[in-house]
């Protein structure tokens, strides 16, 4: 039996599926299990033990140089060389987890017997049901986005036993980690903490990021580890002007696999609602996480042990990137205080 996975972004929503690839494999231990994603997710599926292929999709850079680019001809060679791959496999079953337009389209270029995925019915899924030959009856968009993609696998007869990542973190990239720790102070615990977000409405205060972090490492004993990509130094760096103690910053200098074997050494990590959250969660570190425009029943940390810290106002979650009403409250009245308290009640139920 030949199965192709169709999740193409973001880092959270990879993560998310994870647990249903390896129910895949549990209930088709001699399958082939291809998984179609986009390179910047990548990483996060390479290697896995459960996979037998991962084809990657360049869509921005190709939509990107086929538009303005000076290299049109070879980004179109591209192209057709990643449909032509896309085709040489004949699969018996096409799981759409996306369920948007950019993954319909692939999901229909696949050569597949069924292709299935959610009815319409859901939010933001872009008609990506017209795709599909098998059509499953849509679930509550408030359940939470791993249990829906549990739920979709279970509906085409898979079980589901035992819930498990498995991300692919190596020996190579917890050996990187070392090194990069290096310079770090070893105390009582040490805390990853992840400030930014692609969301503005996600956000918080970069002077009350630095009160936290000095709170930590003076009240608790703490070592204070800054993630984040490239592009977050700059914020990364403020928010380090303005503490008194010390602290590391990794933003920019660790790969995907290599912040997941940071967080695996992390004993608690700080998080806004992002990717870097939810790959904290999957490698079984307890996550205190700053949550205002989007719901965490839908998409926060899963599992035991986290905290979510929120402000609880009337208006989140909106799930909009832009504040209506003009101030951001219910991030900007999250206080250093409310974080404290999450940490303390993790520290609390871990023996930290």
């Amino acid at each position: 039996m030949n199965i192709l996975i169709v999740k193409l972004s973001a880092i959270g929503d990879v993560i998310h599926t994870l647990p249903a690839l390896n129910a895949l494999r549990g209930h088709y231990p001699d399958a082939r299990i291809d998984w179609l994603i986009e390179e910047t997710a990548a990483p996060l599926v390479e290697g896995h033990e459960a996979l037998d292929r991962v084809i990657v999709s360049r869509r921005k850079a190709w939509i990107r140089g086929l538009i303005k680019g000076p290299s049109r001809l070879e980004n179109l060679k591209s192209l057709l060389a990643f449909v032509h791959s896309l085709r040489e496999t004949s699969y018996d079953l096409i799981i759409d987890f996306q369920q948007l337009l950019k993954s319909g389209i692939p999901v229909r270029l696949a050569r597949g017997m069924r292709r299935a995925g959610f009815d319409r019915g859901m939010e933001h899924m872009e008609h990506s049901h017209l795709f599909l030959n098998e059509r499953i009856r849509p679930v509550s968009m408030e359940i939470h986005a791993l249990r829906r993609y549990l739920m979709l696998i279970e509906s085409l007869g898979v079980p589901v036993r035992d819930l498990e990542y498995r991300i692919p973190v190596r020996t190579a990239e917890r050996n990187a980690v070392e090194e990069l720790l290096r310079g770090a102070g070893r105390g009582r615990m040490l805390v990853g903490i992840n400030p930014v977000a692609q969301w503005k409405t996600k956000l918080w205060q970069n002077e009350k990021f630095a009160l936290l972090a000095d709170r930590l490492i003076r009240d608790m004993g703490a070592d204070i580890v800054f993630t984040g990509g490239p592009g977050d130094r700059e914020t990364v760096e403020d928010i380090r002007s303005r503490m008194k103690e010390a602290s590391l910053s990794l933003a920019g200098k660790t790969n995907l696999r290599q912040l997941a074997a940071l967080y695996e050494k992390s004993d608690l990590v700080i998080s806004t609602d992002t990717g870097p959250m939810h790959l904290a969660a999957a490698v079984g570190t307890p996550v205190a996480a700053l949550f205002g425009p989007t719901a965490p029943w839908r998409t926060g940390p899963f599992g035991w042990g986290h905290e979510i810290v929120r402000t609880g106002v009337r208006c989140s979650p909106c799930c909009k990137r832009r504040c209506s009403q003009g101030d951001g409250v219910c991030m900007s009245g999250i206080q250093v205080s409310d974080v404290l308290d999450a940490v303390r009640k993790i520290r609390t139920r871990t023996g930290v």
